[in-house]
């Protein structure tokens, strides 16, 4: 397995490009390792069980996920994984099958304060939250993390969105559409983000990706710039191929990057929808003066883009205004996923509903306000008559 991950390695890396993530046969085989490392192979053993196999529920994660619950219960030793530690790594696993042996741990009292650190962070529990709920009239670890989704530590504890930051342009002229960035003849390869972010603007901005690579070797950050972004189709291929390139790894979580920022005199609606689901910062601003290379400085307090020498080039609005709260979170759906989870936490708890996060302003109905059947669907998910454009609201299904 070692061998034949190496030789996989070395491919992808000629490419320029990490190899991809451990698929389930290899995770099996990685956990029998674990048990019985060979010498010398200890810190790329537990290298490849918390960076290469992916969360949530994927199928590799579920072998991992198993894994460390077995050694957190005793039934199975590794040298390099104490039951604690196989805790924190099923931390950082963001939900699903790392889930149910974390509650588990709130009732083993070496575990307990672990396990709890663990769930505070993690959101995407679904309906598990009834579990944990229960358990906190009688666990005091479970009610600790019902306390912690309460106060919202999930989302305070992460960095709020910098007053200032600043970029280095990457501009393309004219329109960009989501073709440019995920090209239709490239299809095959969306499901591997990396290795499909290479045929980025091959046609339209040959020699962009080489562009922007050097810029980030250079220690900077890369702003994504065009007069229109993001028209065509609604593939997500194409937001994913741009924050390969601009944006940064996520912990745990192999070959996906979030954050990135994204300048455009229009950006297409869906695209953008897209960006602000995937971390990054998109903002619609005259992007005329912004020329190609140019180093400015991103005002996101006073709303204003500043050259080197301090000249104003644009002004621009951070719109929606839930924006820096969804690029904070991580993200727009880990954050009304993570608001609804504090929401219900508070409920349990009969706390106060308090002004953690930004409060959308949203359209008024008039007074016999009329509904399209579409407008009226989403409506009735939401507990509403209706819902105009430009309306936040989430659907009224429990955990």
């Amino acid at each position: 397995m070692i061998e034949a991950y190496l030789q996989h390695e070395a491919e992808r890396r000629e490419k320029g490009i990490p190899p991809l993530p451990l698929d389930p046969e290899q995770t099996k085989s990685l956990c029998e390792l674990l048990q019985n490392p060979p010498s010398g192979k200890e810190e790329f053993l537990l290298f490849l069980l918390k960076e290469r196999v992916s969360p949530g529920v994927d199928p590799a994660a579920l072998v991992k996920a198993e894994f460390l619950a077995s050694i957190m219960a005793g039934n199975v030793t590794s040298p390099l994984v104490t039951p604690l530690e196989a805790v924190r790594i099923l931390g950082t696993m963001l939900g699903g099958y790392n889930v149910q042996p974390l509650i588990a741990a709130l009732a083993i009292p070496a575990l307990a304060e672990e396990a709890v650190a663990a769930l505070s962070r993690t959101i995407l529990v679904y309906d598990a939250f009834d579990e944990i709920a229960a358990l906190a009239r009688t666990l005091p670890a479970a009610r600790n993390v019902l306390l912690s989704w309460a106060n919202a530590e999930w989302f305070t504890e992460r960095p709020t969105l910098p007053e200032a930051v600043t970029v280095r342009i990457f501009k393309v002229d004219g329109e960009i559409n989501t073709d440019d960035f995920s090209p239709a003849s490239d299809a095959w390869s969306r499901p591997d983000i990396p290795l499909h972010a290479l045929s980025m603007g091959k046609v339209s901005f040959s020699g962009g990706i080489k562009t922007i690579a050097s810029y980030r070797a250079a220690g900077e950050t890369v702003a994504f710039v065009g007069d229109v972004v993001g028209t065509g189709s609604s593939r997500k291929s194409a937001c994913n191929s741009v924050l390969w390139h601009i944006g940064d790894d996520i912990p745990h979580v192999p070959n996906k990057r979030r954050g990135g920022v994204i300048l455009g005199g229009a950006i297409a609606p869906i695209f953008f929808n897209t960006a602000q689901d995937s971390g990054a910062l998109p903002i619609r601003c005259d992007v005329t003066k912004l020329k190609n290379g140019e180093l400015v400085t991103i005002d996101t307090k006073r709303g204003q883009i500043l050259s080197a020498a301090g000249e104003l080039l644009t002004t621009f609005s951070l719109t929606p205004e839930t924006l820096a709260d969804e690029y904070r979170a991580g993200g727009r759906i880990p954050l009304i996923i993570g608001r609804s989870l504090t929401a219900k936490a508070r409920e349990a708890l009969d706390i106060d509903p308090g002004q953690v996060f930004v409060v959308a302003r949203n359209p008024e109905s008039l007074p016999g306000q009329k509904y399209t059947l579409a407008q009226k669907m989403v409506g009735k998910a939401c507990g509403l008559p209706g819902v105009l454009p430009g309306t936040a609201c989430s659907q009224m299904a429990t955990f």
